[in-house]
């Protein structure tokens, strides 16, 4: 739930109108299979589903390639599409498909299926969205912006409270390595003249449902990604500007439904088949339209809400996963969001200027007693950068997330011999309680020259 996650921060709601939702009633339905019978694939020959890219990331880090890793038969697929089913979205991983279908009794047909184990009621088309058009853009940063003497500009107190300095100054701010950002839009991106200085290797959208456009929904991927990617000396420097960055949108804005899950873990999917190397999610889910589908607190295990399993394996793939807490510390829920009760990733919880917790920050820890959040980084009085192109301060466990994605970026290019899982267990370890961890504050706030010292 994407708004769990970055309030107060709020977004332009101009231009806005509503219309009929595009098609009529439709549902979304997720398939899980029970096999991959017949698929082509061999695991002994990757190069047919994965790219050179993400299998050297794997052989570099000693990792085996797996039945998760095959792709689900085309003959099976084929018979889903025969029987009325939409294909949306796939996760292999999870050996699920996401269909969308008109009635009830095509649902009925895809269950009886002989490699269909159950189906599961995910989404529902709402009677209208209301689309979005682009902010205007302000062409260039104001004087009360400048910063001069000092590098970072409004990001000095964010990099300072990781103790990252040294490794810019080392020269490791990012360069090699690839971040993919999850989110619901990036406004602007593409015109911001800041933003253009940002290394944006490529986009992807898995979200089937209707959008103005990757650049024109809302600016939440834009302030994200700044936190990150920013590079205007005495203005604004993200904690890894010299990272190149996928943009994935992830993240319906018109409805709040379990197939946000199945777009989330596509994404992941997608992030480890081009390569990827760290991935920033300031999205969470825990309630739902409708209260659908909502999770339960008995749930956050790590690895039963598909979001939460999907997460829990990115570190067997390679891939280090930075997730915000959650924003939920003052409100009914209090504890962290999914999947930031997963296994093997660093969930990324918020303090403020004085290093206290924010009160909003989500807690832990998981229902299994692991500890979280996992580290804490501002987010409080984060500096970003809006659609708009603005500097700004924001609020919310969003910001704090893609501050340490960019810092475990830095670290593993300094580190490139070490693997997903030992990057993580070096942030861990330098946290300032790290030996006597709680649930609010987890292990703590790193000191990345501490880890990077570590590490050597």
């Amino acid at each position: 739930m994407m708004v769990a996650i970055w309030a107060p921060l709020a977004l332009s709601t101009t231009n806005a109108a509503d219309q009929e939702y595009p098609g009529g009633k439709s549902y979304m339905y997720r398939l899980y299979l029970t096999d991959k019978n017949g698929t082509p694939f061999r695991i002994d020959r990757p190069e047919a589903f994965l790219s050179k890219k993400a299998i050297e990331r794997r052989k570099r880090q000693h990792l085996q390639i797996d039945m998760t890793d095959l792709p689900q038969p085309e003959s099976y697929l084929k018979q889903i599409t025969l029987t009325g089913g939409e294909i949306l979205c796939k996760s292999k991983w999870n050996n699920t498909v996401l269909v969308r279908v008109k009635d009830t009794m095509t649902v009925q047909r895809l269950g009886a299926l002989p490699f269909v184990s159950r189906t599961m009621k995910v989404w529902a088309s709402p009677d209208t969205v209301a689309l979005k058009k682009r902010d205007r853009v302000q062409n260039s940063l104001g004087e009360k912006e400048h910063h001069p003497g000092s590098y970072y500009g409004a990001a000095e107190l964010q990099i300072n409270m990781l103790n990252g300095k040294p490794l810019h100054q080392a020269g490791f701010k990012g360069k090699g390595i690839t971040i993919a950002v999850f989110d619901g839009g990036f406004m602007n991106v593409d015109q911001v003249p800041t933003m253009k200085k940002i290394k944006v290797i490529g986009t992807h959208d898995v979200v089937p449902t209707p959008s103005s456009g990757l650049f024109v929904d809302h600016d939440h991927g834009t302030r994200v990604l700044s936190c990150m990617g920013a590079n205007e000396p005495d203005y604004m420097v993200g904690t890894a500007p010299e990272a190149s960055f996928w943009l994935i949108r992830s993240e319906d804005n018109y409805t709040e439904t379990l197939a946000e899950e199945d777009y989330w873990a596509a994404a992941a999917e997608f992030a480890d088949s081009v390569g990827v190397d760290v991935v920033n999610s300031s999205l969470g889910y825990q309630d739902f339209d409708g209260n659908d589908g909502d999770h339960l607190y008995r749930e956050l295990d790590g690895h039963t809400a598909l979001v939460s399993c999907t997460a829990s394996m990115m570190a067997d793939k390679g891939m280090i996963l930075c997730n915000s807490a959650g924003n939920d510390g003052m409100g009914m829920w209090k504890k962290i969001n999914f999947p930031a009760d997963a296994e093997n990733i660093l969930t990324v919880g918020a303090v403020n200027s004085a290093r206290k917790n924010a009160s909003f920050s989500s807690v832990g820890p998981s229902a299994d007693g692991r500890v979280k959040p996992d580290v804490m980084a501002l987010g409080s009085g984060a500096a970003t950068i809006s659609g708009r192109g603005a500097i700004g301060f924001d609020m919310g466990t969003s910001f704090s997330s893609p501050i340490m994605a960019g810092m475990v970026a830095c670290l593993w290019q300094a580190l490139p011999d070490k693997t997903a899982k030992e990057i993580m267990d070096l942030v861990r370890k330098s946290a300032h309680q790290y030996d006597y961890p709680d649930n609010v504050f987890g292990y703590g706030i790193p000191d990345f020259q501490k880890a990077w010292e570590s590490g050597k």
